[in-house]
């Protein structure tokens, strides 16, 4: 698709903006088309632009209405020839997170940490600029690696998760990355090969169940899982079955609001909740197995 077209959608803060760009992402009628979430230059409001052949606003608006975010009017303006994946990559600054550095690929050059990850923005979710993985990335940071040998990225998407417990949980525990969708997995594949983690991680297709290679070293020692309220609450018994007695869990993926459901639920699976960070009106929270 040739990117002729600007769409502009603004909105009043940054946690609408961004959870507007990273809905709009995941859908397939924008998985070629860049789309980011930017600050304006006087810092009073955020924006969402989509570069693409001057089709889709519509498409975007009625995908955010029905995610329940109101969409404002769109605005559409000609853009001229050039490579918008990269221009609209430069736009995202890297992230620091506790001592993770996640950066994308435009700025391996000037970046140099043992906790630095590279993950450019792309067709798959999780580059750290959304609170969901900035919590999770603290939270991983936050655990100790003292006993950690076998740690599951439920839902691993870019695969930065996966690549940050590789990275922050001592010496080469083994990380199982597991998404649902056949593109994240691939990405996150990629993401692991670059950031030569290829030897801790082994990635699969599946769910929260299949397939059963995916889940031959349970249970593990800390499970990961940013993915959504809703399959984090039908998940909580499997969730208990995947962690060993003692095991850390960390969620995210769930509004703030959302928080006291998901914590009940877990409770009541033999859980106790350790810690809460809410980024940007999303919260992380980190719990441990009881029974």
């Amino acid at each position: 698709m040739r990117l002729t077209h600007k769409t502009v959608l603004n909105f009043v803060s940054e946690s609408e903006a961004v959870a507007a760009s990273e809905i709009l992402g995941e859908l397939p009628a924008f998985e070629e088309t860049p789309v980011v979430a930017l600050e304006s230059e006087d810092g009073k409001r955020w924006s969402v632009e989509i570069y693409d052949d001057g089709a889709l606003g519509d498409a975007a608006t009625a995908a955010l209405a029905e995610a329940g975010i109101e969409p404002p009017a769109a605005s559409v303006e000609a853009i001229p020839d050039a490579d918008w994946v990269s221009e609209t990559q430069r736009a995202l600054p890297p992230v620091h997170a506790g001592r993770f550095i996640v950066h994308g690929s435009h700025d391996r050059a000037r970046i140099a940490s043992q906790w630095a990850i590279e993950i450019d923005a792309g067709r798959a979710f999780g580059t750290a600029h959304h609170g969901t993985t900035k919590g999770c990335l603290l939270a991983l940071e936050r655990l100790s690696p003292i006993g950690v040998h076998r740690v599951l990225d439920l839902g691993t998407g870019s695969g930065v998760l996966a690549i940050g417990a590789a990275k922050a949980l001592a010496h080469g525990p083994h990380v199982v990355a597991v998404d649902v969708d056949p593109i994240a997995v691939e990405v996150a594949r990629e993401n692991v090969r670059i950031n030569g983690a290829g030897a801790d991680i082994a990635l699969f297709t599946g769910d929260g169940y299949e397939p059963r290679d995916a889940y031959a070293l349970a249970p593990f020692d800390v499970v990961v899982a940013n993915i959504l309220a809703k399959p984090l609450l039908n998940l909580a018994p499997r969730i208990r079955e995947l962690t060993r007695i003692g095991g850390a869990v960390i969620l995210s993926g769930l509004l703030s609001g959302q928080a006291r459901e998901i914590v009940a639920r877990y409770r009541a699976t033999g859980f106790v909740l350790v810690r809460r960070r809410d980024l940007e009106g999303w919260a992380t929270l980190t719990l441990r197995r009881v029974g």
